[in-house]
């Protein structure tokens, strides 16, 4: 094995090993601490690898690295190096408190759905236009293992590029906002009963959409290809088109506010540098 680069991200390193393997290249990761971890590729396997190792430093945040492990099935425990294992809970542990939080209260919820606790629990957290905590509470609450999946995943891999790229209070405000804006259109437009945490997901695509318009020098954290499909999922739910049923309203009321409080927040950051420049 021939050493093609390093990297001080154990989890962007296993993404990039992933997406080599996918395209059948043999590689394997070494690390002598558990943090700075040595990409290492077959000789026969180097040319081919240098230019998607080139690729990979200009943006070790692409989604193609995330998609790969899934595809690969990294999410279990695959790739071990020197006693160091990077699988899910090695991510898992990796992640801030804020983004555990949010995952374990969504986790520890529907298990309490599935065990009989449906009606107590969900009669607490229903939106409730009188009961100002109830105006977030939607968000963390899945009534399939599908949904919960799809929205765990998406949390975890834009909620953490936001937090790495503007920092935890703006995932703070991100939450807070498109949460309750997302259920109360969902509310005005529909009524109480709906729950999960896509509104705040579709939130946080709106933020990195707008972000990345004003800051296109910066990681891509979702590609025009992720966008567009997510767009065209938000259509096909109002067309009443899709298998499920969807909270359309919170998705609209999510993707709009997270567009808002990019703009704004960008806005701010323009006007404040300009008064610094006076």
């Amino acid at each position: 094995m021939i050493e093609l680069g390093s990297i001080n991200n154990p989890r962007a390193a296993q993404g990039f090993i992933d997406y080599v393997k996918s395209k059948g290249l043999d590689a394997q990761l070494r690390s002598s601490n558990g943090q700075a971890v040595i990409i290492c590729i077959a000789s026969s396997d180097f040319h081919q690898a240098q230019p998607l190792w080139e690729e990979f430093v200009e943006n070790p945040h692409h989604e193609r690295y995330q998609a790969a492990s899934w595809q690969v099935g990294s999410t279990q425990s695959v790739l071990s190096y020197q006693g160091q294992s990077l699988n899910l809970k090695a991510r898992f542990k990796a992640l801030s408190w804020l983004n555990q939080t949010v995952t374990l209260l969504c986790v520890a919820i529907y298990i309490a759905f599935t065990l009989g606790g449906f009606e107590p629990i969900y009669s607490v957290l229903q939106f409730n236009p009188n009961q100002p905590l109830t105006w977030l509470t939607p968000a963390i609450v899945h009534f399939s293992a599908v949904h919960l999946l799809f929205n765990i995943i998406w949390w975890i891999t834009l909620g953490n590029g936001i937090e790495k790229l503007a920092g935890k209070s703006t995932l703070i405000g991100l939450f807070l906002i498109t949460a309750l804006l997302s259920s109360w259109a969902e509310f005005i437009m529909v009524g109480p009963n709906f729950g999960g945490l896509s509104g705040v997901v579709y939130g946080l695509l709106g933020y990195c959409w707008i972000y990345r318009e004003f800051n296109p020098k910066q990681p891509e954290l979702v590609s025009n290809g992720i966008i567009g499909f997510m767009l065209v999922w938000l259509v096909l739910g109002f067309g009443d088109m899709l298998f499920v049923s969807m909270a359309n309203w919170a998705h609209l009321g999510g993707l709009l506010s997270g567009m808002a409080y990019a703009f704004t927040a960008q806005l701010f950051t323009v006007k404040k540098s300009s008064d610094k420049d006076i």
